[in-house]
This record gives structure tokens, C-alpha cells and sequence, in this order.
């Protein structure tokens, strides 16, 4: 078990050490499948008994793929809802239901110099709601090299 623990520790360490950003923030896509990636290799260790490398590496490539690719979904759902200012419900490959609804009407941000709208997102997986936020969605044009 302690064995296990350990393999365990260093694969977390190590996809986690991937993620970190130095020069800017990452995409909701990247952490999406970072996280999967981290979930995918720990259960897959757990679950491989006999090879629990081999779980990890499976497991992370698995989570990876379908962390990132919800993450895509979602936010293409809050970007085209707070474009067209309705609702919008997309459906993955994976079974997860995402619905995108307006919250307020278009407005300007001096700090940013964008158009902003908050958008409700939900998210279902076999119809358990897993996530229910609102974001700000913040669309503009850079007219400078400054912020």
C-alpha cells in the first residue's frame, strides 16, 4: 500500500509540475486536462493492481483527454450564449450535458476597455449537477501593445 501511495505521489507531483505557467495563465482547456490527467492517473494506479504504472499512465491519458474536452465544450457554450445573448446546451461524447444561459445584458469595462456579459453555466453528468457557476465573458479588440 505504502508502494502504491509513493507511485502514486510522484506521478501527481509530475503532472502537476506540468501545468504551472510562468508567463501566463493557462487555458481553461490545458487546466481541464490537467486535472483529468491528475484524477485519470491516480484512479488508474488504484485500479491496475497488477501494473499500477501502466493504470497511471492510461488513466492519465484518458482524463486528460476528457477534462480537456469538457473544459473546450463549456467554454464554447459561455463564449457563443454571451455572443448571441441566449441560451445554449451543448451535449459531449462523454454523456456530460453543458447549458449556457445570459445573466445580464452587455456591459463596458473601463479597466479592461471590453464588452462584458455574465453567463450562467451549468453542467450535468448522468444527470448529477456537477457544476453551476456564473462567469464573466469579456470580448474586445487590443488597440495597444499596453493593458
Amino acid at each position: 500500500m505504502m508502494k502504491r501511495l509513493g507511485i502514486l505521489g510522484i506521478v501527481l507531483v509530475l503532472l502537476l509540475s506540468a501545468c504551472v505557467s510562468t508567463v501566463q495563465q493557462a487555458s481553461p482547456e490545458a487546466k481541464g486536462a490537467g486535472l483529468g490527467a491528475v484524477v485519470g492517473a491516480g484512479l488508474g494506479a488504484l485500479i491496475d493492481k497488477d501494473n499500477p504504472w501502466r493504470g497511471a499512465a492510461i488513466g492519465a491519458a484518458a482524463g486528460a483527454v476528457l477534462g480537456g474536452g469538457l473544459a473546450h465544450v463549456s467554454r464554447q457554450a459561455e463564449l457563443q450564449a454571451a455572443r448571441t445573448g441566449r441560451p445554449v446546451t451543448y451535449r459531449t461524447q462523454a454523456g456530460e450535458v453543458v447549458r449556457a444561459e445570459p445573466v445580464s445584458g452587455a456591459y463596458y469595462d473601463p479597466r479592461t476597455r471590453t464588452e462584458c456579459r455574465k453567463v450562467r453555466k451549468r453542467v450535468w453528468r448522468n444527470g448529477q449537477l456537477i457544476e453551476d457557476r456564473v462567469e464573466e465573458v469579456c470580448e474586445g479588440h487590443k488597440v495597444s501593445a499596453e493593458y
